[in-house]
């Protein structure tokens, strides 16, 4: 039944451990927090690991992709210039309207950020599905927001929970009766998904593990994460780590594929190169959380204090609380956040003026 070639960005181990998997075993780990400890807040250690080690250090990942990577410098210097110049007006414009207006607008961004990168995962592992009739990838991609928008609208739904995207009150509640309607549709399109995907499998004789993994991985973690369990620690755990590992192995593999391809892809090498090797893979890591470190730590440092232990040396900054500076200061702050959303609308594009990725990742153009 899986003997046909299955379309794995780089390997069913790699593919496997580093983006399949994660949304499975975090999971795991929340509904055993959930079951002897619910409602339990993020301790100073996971926060270290989960928000510095793996949300932040994930958005630095982009650089790879982007600033550090002549080549797309060279080939969208005006995107590269504006994103950032933009995003920081932008916030500063939000900021000004009121505090909770920039911080409602973040939030919505980062969420529609994270449900894209659910569904740009489903584009690829589905790219070898061409030949089925198109109803069934609008399905596919129905299938992967019903996983997503579901437990987000029950969020909103039954307002306020115990966990927030970024602070208390970024999200708008919605009326209850959103949650069962919502629900319904849910339910429909995850039956119509299953029946059409057990269909093909008995015409084909064959089934697509990778995008059926994902399904089964977003759909789990989202709605035990949001959905079953309501607790801080939880949500950072099935939130985070669903997101932000899988993001990291692609960015990981990109440039293992570019530096191992690259002269019969006719890109630039990437650099540095030692990161994109086996070998490399700790200096790759302690790069991005280096820096994800040092934005966390500023933050600390000039607003939020709540973390002193884990930023020693940030302490000797004065907290601003001048709302004029703050206007400014926070933006800037969030500035690698909202750039890395921006730009990774563009970078992973499977068609278009970005799409030579596909060469790089996938090989020859028969195995995009």
């Amino acid at each position: 039944m899986t003997g046909a070639r299955q379309p794995w960005i780089h390997s069913a181990t790699a593919d496997g451990l580093f983006i399949l998997l994660p949304p499975l075993v975090a999971t795991a780990v929340a509904a055993w927090v959930g079951a002897r400890a619910p409602g339990t807040e993020v301790p100073v250690w996971a926060w270290a690991v989960l928000i510095v080690g793996i949300d932040v250090a994930h958005v630095y990942g982009t650089l790879f992709r982007t600033y550090l990577d002549p080549d797309a410098l060279r080939r969208r210097p005006m995107l590269y210039t504006l994103a950032p110049v933009l995003g920081w007006v932008a916030g500063v414009l939000l900021y000004s309207a009121g505090r909770m207006a920039f911080w409602r607008a973040l939030a919505y961004l980062a969420t529609f950020h994270f449900v894209r990168q659910q569904y740009g995962f489903m584009r690829i592992y589905a790219r070898r599905d061409g030949v089925r009739p198109r109803a069934h990838r609008t399905l596919d991609a129905a299938a992967i927001y019903a996983a997503t928008l579901y437990p987000l609208i029950y969020w909103h739904a039954h307002l306020p929970r115990r966990f927030q995207w970024f602070v208390v009150g970024d999200f708008v509640a919605l009326p209850a009766i959103c949650a069962p309607i919502a629900g319904a549709g849910f339910l429909i399109i995850l039956l119509a998904y299953t029946v059409t995907e057990l269909r093909a499998v008995a015409a084909q004789r064959t089934i697509n593990l990778p995008k059926n993994l994902l399904l089964l991985g977003t759909l789990v973690s989202w709605y035990v994460g949001i959905v079953v369990l309501n607790g801080d620690l939880t949500f950072t755990v099935t939130n985070v780590v669903s997101h932000g590992v899988p993001y990291l192995a692609l960015i990981w593999i990109f440039g293992h594929q570019e530096i191992t391809r690259a002269p019969a892809a006719g890109a630039a090498q990437v650099r540095p190169r030692v990161c994109f090797t086996r070998l490399g893979i700790p200096l790759f890591c302690a790069f991005l959380i280096g820096l994800a470190y040092v934005e966390e730590g500023l933050w600390d440092g000039l607003v939020w204090r709540d973390h002193a232990a884990l930023f020693p040396l940030f302490q000797t900054c004065s907290r601003v609380s001048d709302r004029a500076t703050l206007t400014w200061l926070v933006p800037l702050l969030a500035l690698p956040q909202i750039t890395h959303y921006v730009l990774d609308g563009f970078i992973w594009r499977l068609h278009g003026k970005e799409q030579e990725w596909r060469a790089i990742v996938f090989g020859s153009p028969a195995a995009r």
